[in-house]
């Protein structure tokens, strides 16, 4: 970075350090909230076990982040264009740091989480877990009791705690809104034009790579760790009653966040402007904006601000934007592509842990290491070309659809990349094992655990010697079981007609095939991930050039509110309803109501998110399609 600005920093010293000092800075801000961004994502699957709700529900939480920014967007990039944007930044930064704060709350009041299960968690302990009640017996496990609310429902349904992570949210998104309008049009008023890409391509690379790596370790660790006995835990990170210490991630990146505040706040208002700056523009160029105050040495962040008068200028100023052909073309078609990038990000997580049958932790390391790279290596990359070939506007648009059309075609391989689901006793097979079934919440009653009273909501998984999971040891009919913790076995198993009759804690390994898929998933991922994001920095570099400087705030910022309007919030909630759709047994609450989903139709995940993904790939190619009216806008912007 510095290397970049010492060739023509002729200025005073002070001017090169307080340049230097943003970038750096701003790069960290960028870290800061990419970072939390990233890390709730890779929560989801945690939050909907921790908090009993269904995958819509998480898309409404995440999509609450694109609400705060729908707020204030409009007005934070237009208004604050003409402030001291140094310090509005901080102040964004310090409503992100308690936002973040806000969303681990309530791990602190909720109380300790409680999983079902059928374990002793000590071989010494004497307390009869027969697995297998006796109809006779009135037993609270029994299909009456659990449908009675347990003791202390009338509090805890009084506020529903993922309400504390909703309003977090909100907090994050409305802290968020000035860092990038501002950032980058602080940027691209002091930088040069050919390191403007740089700058922009490279600052928010390392971000979500710590963000899913952060996720990958605290999913490893306990929810409650330090205020239980881990000797008692018996589940493990790779099952799905599993929950991890979202709450610790949290913490650290609203700390972090609160540092990235500090620098700010001794940033100056403007910087002079570089000699050797309006030597960089072409005739073209220069022509364009001989109206513009650059001429003069001087932006409107330097002039005076009346707010009345400039809140007369905010809709004429407005209809101007979106007059401009090019600029409404290229906002349509990013609205179509974040549809498709922001619901296969928020849910990718989960579709790997349920598909291929990868821990969280996992698919959190999968996500850090090896597709969010690939995205920022893209990215950086297409920046360099476009600086190396130096792209017209009509070069750029050109290389952002062939890279696009390029994805998606790579993308139809997915389908070839599919898994059989896992084989549990009925709900996808019979108890026999011979009958395919695919029905949802149907009931796990079978003739062989008739005699039991069994709860058909408690997901306590075991594998029988047949190679089928059960939903738990009651629905086994086993009547007995030895050792502890998760080398229980339980025998006497009625349901289980073959060998010995015993059952082991947990689900079977039941996709052998499906893991030797799993690297070629891998693969294709991260080279269409590559590929699409080629595009990405051209693409936004197309927006800045082709706009007016005292327009570009404005012109970031109102970008970024409607693809959060019509893409960031929808996205995720209506993505979480498709995958809901696909559940073939909920749980149920300890005080009454549906749940959590317990276990999906995998076959039906795979298709219905990789169908949704590419229909909005096609449509995205079919707006780049129109690339005639694009160049053709594209050059009367250039000559004009």
């Amino acid at each position: 970075m510095q290397h970049l600005t010492k060739r023509w920093c002729m200025k005073p010293l002070s001017f090169c350090v307080s340049l230097q000092m943003f970038l750096v800075a701003l790069s960290f801000a960028y870290f800061a909230k990419a970072l939390s961004g990233s890390y709730m994502k890779s929560t989801i699957t945690q939050l909907e076990r921790r908090f009993d709700i269904p995958s819509y529900l998480i898309g409404v939480i995440d999509g609450s982040f694109e609400i705060g920014n729908l707020l204030v967007i409009a007005f934070v990039s237009y208004f604050g264009a003409k402030l001291h944007r140094p310090k509005i930044i901080a102040i964004g930064c310090l409503l992100m740091s308690l936002g973040t704060f806000l969303i681990a709350l309530p791990h602190f009041i909720i109380g300790r989480y409680k999983f079902e299960t059928s374990i002793r968690s000590s071989v010494n302990s004497t307390s009869d877990l027969s697995p297998c009640p006796v109809r006779s017996s009135v037993l609270a496990a029994g299909p009456s009791a659990s449908s009675v609310p347990s003791s202390g429902c009338e509090h805890e349904s009084m506020l529903s705690m993922w309400i504390y992570v909703f309003l977090g949210n909100i907090l994050r998104g409305i802290g968020e809104t000035p860092v990038q309008p501002l950032g980058i049009s602080y940027i691209d008023d002091y930088a040069l034009e050919e390191n403007a890409a740089f700058y922009i391509g490279t600052s928010t690379i390392i971000g979500p790579v710590f963000g899913y790596l952060l996720g990958s370790v605290c999913a490893k660790i306990y929810v409650d760790i330090g205020f239980v006995n881990m000797e008692s835990i018996s589940i493990t990170p790779g099952d799905a009653r599993w929950v991890g210490a979202w709450w610790l991630g949290y913490l650290i990146a609203g700390l972090i966040t609160l540092l990235s505040a500090v620098p700010f706040w001794f940033l100056p208002k403007s910087l002079p402007l570089p000699e050797r700056r309006l030597a960089k523009y072409s005739p073209e160029r220069t022509s364009f904006i001989k109206d513009s105050p650059l001429l003069e040495h001087k932006y409107q962040a330097d002039e005076p601000a009346n707010f009345l008068e400039m809140a007369k200028d905010f809709l004429p100023t407005l209809r101007s934007l979106l007059g401009n052909p090019v600029y409404f073309l290229y906002l349509c078609i990013t609205i179509i592509q974040f549809n498709s990038l922001i619901g296969m990000v928020t849910y990718k997580p989960k579709y790997i842990e349920q598909h291929y049958g990868q821990s969280a932790s996992k698919a959190n390391f999968l996500m850090g290491v090896i597709n969010i790279p690939a995205v920022a290596l893209g990215m950086f990359s297409g920046g360099v070309i476009m600086k190396k070939f130096k792209l017209s506007i009509m070069g750029a648009a050109k290389f952002a659809l062939g890279t696009s059309l390029l994805g998606y075609f790579l993308s139809l391989f997915f389908f070839a990349m599919g898994c059989e689901n896992a084989s549990v006793a009925g709900i996808t097979r019979s108890y026999t094992g011979m009958e395919s079934l695919y029905k949802v919440d149907s009931s796990l009653l079978a003739s062989c655990n008739a005699d039991c009273q069994c709860p058909e909501t408690n997901w306590d998984p075991v594998c029988g010697e047949n190679g089928l999971t059960y939903f738990s040891p009651c629905l086994a009919g086993c009547r007995t079981s030895h050792g502890s913790g998760i080398d229980t076995v339980f025998e006497q198993c009625s349901c289980v007609a073959v060998g010995n009759h015993t059952a082991s804690a947990g689900q079977c390994n039941y996709r052998d095939s499906c893991h030797r898929v799993f690297p070629y998933f891998l693969a294709l991922s991260v080279i269409t991930s590559f590929i699409i994001s080629l595009g990405g920095t051209p693409g936004y570099m197309l927006l800045i050039i082709c706009i007016r400087p005292q327009l570009k705030s404005l012109a970031l910022g109102f970008h970024t509110l409607t693809t959060r309007t019509l893409a960031g919030i929808p996205a995720p909630i209506y993505f979480g309803a498709i995958i809901d759709t696909t559940c073939l047994k909920w749980g149920q609450k300890k005080c009454g109501g549906r749940g959590a989903c317990r276990i999906y139709n995998t076959t039906a995940y795979s298709k219905s998110s990789n169908t949704t993904n590419l229909y909005f790939c096609l449509f995205k190619n079919t707006g780049f399609q129109n690339k005639k009216l694009f160049f053709f806008s594209s050059s009367y912007i250039y000559i004009h």
